[in-house]
Order: C-alpha cells, then structure tokens, then sequence
C-alpha cells in the first residue's frame, strides 16, 4: 500500500511540472517581496471568479466575462480555469520584466516574454494567463466561441478577447510579444 501512496505521488509531482510553463516560474518567483495581491500577484489557486483578488477582478469587464461564461461550460467537462496571471500593475510589470532580463540575459530576450508596463495588455486589465494544461487545452479547441483567443504561439497561456473570433474565428497568432505591433519596445 505504501508503495502505491509513494507512486502516486511521484506522478502527481511530475504531471504538475510537466504542466508547469517556462514564465510561470517568474510569476510564482519571490518578487523580493513587493508584489503584493493589490498589484496583481495571485495564489495558485485563483480562479476567474475570484474577484476578491485584484489580478482577477480589474480585468476588463467584457474579457472577464467572456472567461466567467467559458469556464461555466469547461465545468461540464471537469475542466477549471485557473489563473496565474490576469491584470498587473506597473509596478508588478516592471518588476517581472526585471526578472525576466535577469533570467534570459537581456531585454530582447526577455522581450519574448515579458512586455514593459506601458505596452502590456495585462496593465491594462486586457490580457490574463490561464492555468494547468487542462484548461489551455479546453480553450485552445472552444475558445473562439467566446472571443478568447490564444495571441502568442510561445505562450499558450496567454488569453486575449477578440469578439469578432466568435464568427470569424481566431486572428493568425504572432510568434512572440516581439512580432506584436502593440508590444513593440
């Protein structure tokens, strides 16, 4: 029995960092201790109804619903939408892109994942980060019937509202921050 108690836990731990994205590290990072839930940082396990958190609750109104009425259905699948990452503050972005040039050795690196605050999406409450592979997955296939399209091939978990997807489908994704014509530093 112990054995098995041992396995499964094992498991456990390497389909969660096998589910675990390459930036997830700096939003989970120490921050040196100043991202505080006020400028955005969230728990593991904040949903897209969580508006007790500011990271949830200052996203635009239109995308949070849009989240909210996707995730309703995703329920019906066992799927959650968590999220890691919604609105930030400026503060919070730039210390992300801090961290993100110390990891990747410089601001064009870094760039690739982390835009400055005055061109961020999710500054502007216009961009969240969903989490666990379950629901990047969910919403890569159904996505689009709510206006919530993945914008970058290198972050799947980067979710944008773009209502016309609804009819039209999802607009042809850019490779990275860099090639988007809104993040250009």
């Amino acid at each position: 029995m112990g054995l098995v108690v041992v396995t499964a836990a094992v498991i456990g731990i390497l389909v969660h960092r096998s589910s675990t994205d390459p930036f997830t590290e700096v939003l989970r990072g120490d921050h040196g201790g100043t991202a505080t839930e006020a400028d955005g940082s969230l728990p593991d396990d904040a949903t897209v109804f969580d508006d007790k958190y500011p990271g949830v609750a200052n996203l635009d109104a239109k995308l949070l619903q849009a989240l909210r009425d996707a995730a309703k259905d995703a329920a019906d699948d066992g799927v959650t939408f968590y999220v890691n990452s919604g609105w930030r503050s400026p503060e919070y972005q730039n210390q992300l892109l801090r961290e993100a040039i110390a990891k990747y050795g410089s601001k064009e690196k870094a760039a690739r994942w982390v835009a400055t605050p005055d061109k961020s999406p999710h500054v502007s409450g216009h961009a969240v980060d969903i989490g666990h592979s379950e629901a990047k997955t969910w919403l890569s296939e159904h996505g689009s019937k709510y206006g919530l399209c993945q914008i970058y091939r290198n972050e799947p978990w980067h979710y944008e509202l773009r209502p016309q997807a609804i009819e039209h489908g999802c607009p042809p994704m850019y490779a990275d921050p860099t090639h988007d014509p809104r993040t250009r530093q």
